[in-house]
């Protein structure tokens, strides 16, 4: 039969046994060998050794489960799909995953293979199951609970121990972490293990030899990995200072050094910008290898080195991403950016090239159309008052305000509810109705008073709101001719980010300016007041995206919920209210205010 699909037939019933699976959270924190004893006791004294079943598999893994790309949780789970297993036991639900809607997303997922999940701390606890899943669901947040309270708890410890002078990562090199267990004094306060870090002697010297050379000014970093490599040194991971390749081309590792002198804990300070430890305000209680002055000393020369380097000079394009060529069959091309013979003392001739072929466009002629381009749209200030009168009747129309059957609508819903509370306020007095009905008439009551009110006032708040983005649209665009001008390149760059979807170019190289909203509803309101039209701003287009405009069938009762009241046009209002969007408002917003003059 045509169009017939056969149903997929049902999965095979997977081989019956139990696959245990086992998760240790880190290996710094505890023994994973311990941890898994442990579980192991617990699955088969509760679990196990009350089933018939075999054990198949058992999947291991120490990793956080707040993550799911665990190496034994995927491969269980492949397993599960091919049915290798009937039963998954673990020792409790955070042990299968600390992230809830994914730990419950793998369960649904076994389930359809026809594999049960079970808890070993609570067997009889079956997760599909209605009330036993809001169980199982509060366990995972529990357990998503406690893993953010802990990571509170361990970023205060290290906060703590930070501005009391302790180091609490990997030991920069030239230093080696130290672990020690407390005596009894120190037990209190810093618990079993006390940890520090101090001068490695084997390799403190190295570094030391290091800042020496720094300091004396003549050796450039690359000098001084080219000495360090010399003299047999590497770094602590094995990496060499200078790595040299098969055909015998030397690169040296100046990186790793630049980091190591810009680093406060060889001059012994503690200093974390991310968490507000400024330099010089908490001494480290290991020894420095550099005194503080010698350590400011080679930042100063690091510094002077960077601001008297010859920066590779770097082309700006101006409608880098936004420019387009449209071909003669009307194809369209996304224009890249390039610079042939860069290394010419001139620079090179920037192009807006399509990749691979000989179309191409030199930069300074197609920038050079810009102004001409803008100020074909700037709008004359002569016409300002009829496009603010064009923006305010659509609102109104689009919100509703110019439509008295809707607003008349509500008004007289709160005018009924109100009529209605009286009629049942005198049977509540003749004793017709109960003091229990009153309570539950009178809630509802309120809450459509609210809901009412809420919407009518949504309205007002927002015509204001989106006149407010208009007007500073309206403020730019009244000015970008000459504004545009005045402006240095990077800060025409991104007027042109904020003002233009999309610069198009032609076979002819002539350029055409798509704008962004609200600025192409603004432009079509300025073309409509250009030609003198005494037309019904009703009747308007919007933009050349929006043709036609109904009345409002959506009043907005909070900042992203839209209560629908009629079925009139909403498409068509949804549209409208796409064209006026001002997201970018706060980043313009300086520009409305500059001077044009």
């Amino acid at each position: 039969m045509s169009g017939y699909r056969r149903k997929k037939d049902p999965p095979a019933p997977p081989q019956p046994g139990w696959a245990v699976y086992l998760r240790t959270s880190s290996e710094d924190h505890q023994k994973p060998e311990l941890s898994r004893a442990r579980q192991r006791s617990l699955i088969d004294g509760n679990v196990l050794e009350h089933s018939d079943l075999p054990v198949i598999d058992e999947y291991v893994d120490v990793l956080t489960g707040r993550t799911a790309n665990r190496t034994g949780y995927q491969r269980m789970l492949a397993d599960a799909r091919v049915g290798k297993f009937s039963h998954v036991i673990v020792e409790r639900a955070d042990r299968f995953g600390r992230n809830d809607s994914e730990a419950l997303r793998a369960i649904d997922e076994l389930n359809e293979f026809g594999v049960s999940v079970r808890f070993a701390n609570s067997p009889d606890l079956d997760p599909m199951d209605p009330d036993d899943r809001i169980l199982v669901a509060l366990s995972f947040t529990l357990a998503r609970r406690e893993s953010a309270l802990l990571g509170i708890r361990t970023r205060g410890g290290q906060q703590a121990k930070r501005k009391s002078g302790g180091y609490i990562s990997l030991a920069p090199d030239g230093y080696r972490n130290v672990t020690a267990r407390t005596d009894i004094k120190k037990k209190t306060d810093l618990g079993r293990w006390d940890k520090w870090i101090e001068i490695d002697p084997e390799r403190a010297p190295i570094w030391r030899l290091a800042w020496d050379m720094l300091l004396e000014e003549k050796w450039t970093l690359a000098d001084i990995a080219e000495r360090l490599h010399e003299l047999g040194f590497r770094h602590r991971s094995g990496r060499p200072f200078v790595e040299v390749s098969r055909q015998g081309k030397r690169r040296a590792n100046i990186t790793t050094l630049s980091h190591a002198f810009h680093n406060w804990a060889y001059a012994g300070w503690v200093v974390s910008l991310k968490n507000g430890v400024s330099p010089k305000t908490v001494r480290g209680n290991w020894d420095p290898i550099v005194t503080t002055a010698e350590f400011e000393r080679g930042l100063a020369i690091l510094e002077e080195r960077n601001r008297s380097r010859a920066a590779k000079r770097k082309r700006e394009y101006l409608l880098k991403s936004i420019i387009s060529y449209i071909d003669a069959d009307g194809t369209e091309w996304k224009l890249t950016c390039s610079t042939p013979n860069a290394s010419r003392s001139g620079g090179g001739t920037p192009y807006y090239c399509v990749p691979r072929s000989n179309i191409n466009f030199m930069c300074e002629k197609i920038d050079s159309q810009i102004p001409d381009e803008l100020c074909a749209i700037q709008i004359d200030p002569a016409h300002l008052p009829i496009i603010r009168a064009y923006y305010k009747h659509d609102l109104a129309e689009k919100l509703g305000i110019a439509r008295p059957d809707e607003r008349k609508l509500m008004t007289d819903a709160l005018t009924a509810i109100d009529q209605e509370e009286a009629r049942m306020a005198r049977l509540l007095v003749s004793g017709k109705i109960s003091e229990e009905i009153w309570n539950g008439l009178w809630a509802e009551w309120q809450e459509r008073r609210n809901r009412l009110r809420s919407n009518l006032d949504s309205v007002a708040q927002q015509q204001e709101f989106h006149i407010d983005n208009l007007e500073t649209a309206l403020g730019i665009i009244a000015q970008v001719g000459s504004l545009y001008n005045r402006l240095e390149v990077s800060a025409q760059r991104e007027l042109l980010l904020h003002m233009v979807r999309q610069v198009v170019v032609n076979t002819d190289g002539e350029i055409v300016l798509e704008l962004n909203a609200p600025f192409a509803y603004l432009k079509d309101l300025s073309d409509r007041a250009k030609r003198g039209q005494r037309v019904n701003p009703s009747e308007m287009q919007t933009s050349s995206a929006f043709e036609g405009a109904g009345c409002s069938d959506w009043l907005q009762s909070s900042s992203t919920n839209w209560t629908k009241l009629e079925q009139l046009s909403g498409e068509k209002v949804v549209q409208f209210f796409q064209v006026i969007t001002f997201p970018q408002r706060e980043l313009c917003a300086r520009y409305s205010t500059v001077n044009s003059n």
